[in-house]
């Protein structure tokens, strides 16, 4: 059996996609890569860790050989909110990474590459209701750019050379384990932090901005689903909505507030609130839920007593 390898592994999600991929096959099968970020120690004495960049093509296709690599998750990327004050990078990691990871998967003949997407492939132009899987793709992001480039890449790749390349659109991720890293819906991340540690927090976008969200065990299972599920039952690959709930930044607050009633909340929207204005209220994903079986287990009362429960000990500490 091929090994699996999971770039930008250290990430918000990668972290916590290594660790459900090393439960299911194995800590030695697993193989995660970072480009800078320290691993933690856990994962470093887990199994195998390597620094590797995505933008060195021949640095990259020899740890494909030395690990004999079969699955590709290719989770690196620079988000939305760093991808506007670092456009050029965005492009180089987000379009040419990815480029590189299509182009050594043709030539090693890997057995599967699974590129997420994201919400922010949408625009002012797509309803924002209910957004349909099949819709307007005009991005005002760098981001978003980067993230329909991806998908039409890869669909062109799976169609063209007939290379499995899978993805989803992830909406906003909420995780107690690792802190986000530069997006727009970092506030729904940071907002437990906050209420935990100070009793308040400072929003960044308005209390009335309803963005579709998920908790970070559905996001995984979504990604390792899609991922097992046989091809002949893909009509789509990649450019799968998914969702799990859709709150405004004042809902969240006042599920917060029903565990820490001193809790209090201020909104001082900045430069995000634009992205933010720019992406759907809500996501129909029924392409998920017929072609894979796509079905989350968490609504926000659920979320946030998770939530709570699992950082309050690790943040008292």
């Amino acid at each position: 059996m091929k090994n699996i390898l999971v770039t930008g592994a250290v990430g918000q999600i990668g972290s916590e996609l290594v660790e459900k991929l090393r439960e299911k096959y194995g800590n030695n099968s697993v193989i995660a890569a970072g480009h800078k970020t320290q691993p933690t120690e856990g994962m470093r004495k887990a199994g195998p860790f390597e620094f590797v960049n995505i933008l060195d093509k021949e640095a990259l296709e020899k740890f494909i050989v030395k690990y004999n690599i079969g699955t590709f998750y290719h989770m690196s990327s620079i988000l939305s909110a760093v991808g506007e004050q670092k456009p050029q990078l965005a492009f180089q990691v987000n379009i040419l990474g990815l480029y590189n990871v299509l182009e050594i998967g043709l030539k090693y003949k890997l057995e599967k590459i699974i590129i997420p997407s994201s919400i922010a492939v949408f625009g002012p132009e797509t309803p924002r209701d209910n957004t349909p899987n099949e819709t307007i793709l005009l991005p005002t992001t760098m981001y978003g750019i980067t993230k329909v480039t991806g998908e039409l890449l890869g669909n062109y790749y799976f169609r063209r050379f007939g290379l499995d390349v899978r993805g989803l659109r992830l909406p906003g991720i909420i995780s107690y384990k690792t802190l986000p890293g530069g997006g727009t819906t970092d506030y729904a991340v940071e907002i437990y932090y906050e209420a935990i540690k100070h009793k308040k927090y400072t929003c960044f976008v308005r209390e009335n901005t309803v963005l579709p969200m998920m908790y970070m065990p559905d996001c995984v299972k979504a990604i390792i689903d899609l991922a097992d599920v046989p091809l002949s039952k893909l009509k789509h690959h990649t450019d799968f909505n998914v969702t799990a709930m859709s709150f405004s930044a004042g809902e969240l607050a006042d599920s917060i507030k029903e565990i820490i009633p001193e809790f209090t909340c201020e909104y001082k929207p900045d430069f995000r609130q634009a992205i933010a204005d720019s992406w759907p209220k809500s996501l129909d994903d029924s392409a998920a839920r017929e072609e894979w079986g796509w079905k989350p287990e968490y609504d926000l009362p659920k979320m946030t007593k998770d939530m709570i429960e699992k950082l309050s000990p690790k943040l008292k500490a």
